[in-house]
């Protein structure tokens, strides 16, 4: 299928590997000039060459903290008018509410919401001249399904999410769509890393450990971040122009409703 975003120009945030660079690759596989951006500077640099080499588009490294406003203006330096923008940022790491110091919860609400709302500020209005943008945010599927020691995370991301619900209808007209994707357990570093503190803290193996979690999953396995990426180039083609303001919970059907 044609996504119909060939030579359009896309920034994807937090994408030197894991779902970001899923997203990153499907829309370079789409022909779109993609932007991607991390902390690591020789992993970014190894992530752009690889991922030019095998889709012959131009493929921009830009090493970045987003949570700061210099982090901000490199990122987009290198692409001042994106046509697609997809917000990712990792989360708080698990911790019991009660521990939460104030500044830790500044920092988490800043990287996991500010920061997306910060870069639509900045990009949305070139969109809506263009009558062509789209923005994908990567929250979680803890939105829909809140987990314990995540609150912040969760927390953090939902507000994302219902700010941006009333934004996402005030551009519609104008081809310009805001969604959001929520992953459940996707095969990444951060899950086999995860899996392998909760299988020492048990006295398990890390295998063990995965065989446990994935048989909660009705799947009975993790996402693939190819599955995860297919999707978000989708919300991002030509054809997705209808779909804006909506939650697309990608998780192997854990959660147990009709809507």
């Amino acid at each position: 299928m044609d996504l119909g975003i060939a030579g359009r120009k896309a920034i994807v945030c937090a994408s030197s590997r894991g779902l970001g660079r899923a997203c990153a690759e499907k829309l370079a596989e789409a022909g779109c000039d993609v932007v991607i951006n991390g902390r690591d500077e020789a992993r970014l640099a190894a992530t752009a060459a690889d991922m030019a080499k095998r889709y012959g588009v131009k493929v921009t490294p830009v090493a970045a903290d987003l949570a700061t406003p210099e982090g901000q203006a490199a990122l987009l330096a290198a692409c001042p008018d994106p046509d697609i923008l997809v917000n990712n940022n990792g989360g708080p790491p698990p911790r019991d509410f009660r521990e939460l110091t104030r500044q830790q919860m500044i920092d988490g609400v800043i990287a996991n919401m500010i920061v997306a709302i910060e870069l639509i500020q900045k990009t949305i209005g070139p969109m809506t001249e263009r009558r062509f943008g789209r923005i994908v945010n990567i929250t979680s599927g803890s939105v829909k399904m809140p987990l314990a020691n995540l609150d912040l995370s969760s927390g953090a991301r939902a507000g994302l999410t219902a700010f941006l619900a009333g934004v996402a209808r005030t551009v519609a007209d104008r081809n310009v769509t805001i969604n959001h994707i929520l992953p459940g357990a996707f095969d990444t570093d951060r899950l086999r890393s995860v899996l392998g503190n909760a299988a020492k803290a048990r006295g398990i193996t890390p295998e063990e450990a995965a065989a446990q979690r994935a048989a909660t999953i009705p799947a009975k396995r993790f996402g693939a971040p190819e599955e995860f990426g297919a999707a978000c180039a989708f919300l991002c083609s030509a054809q997705a122009g209808y779909i804006t303001g909506q939650n697309l919970l990608i998780d192997g059907g854990v959660f147990n409703g009709a809507f």
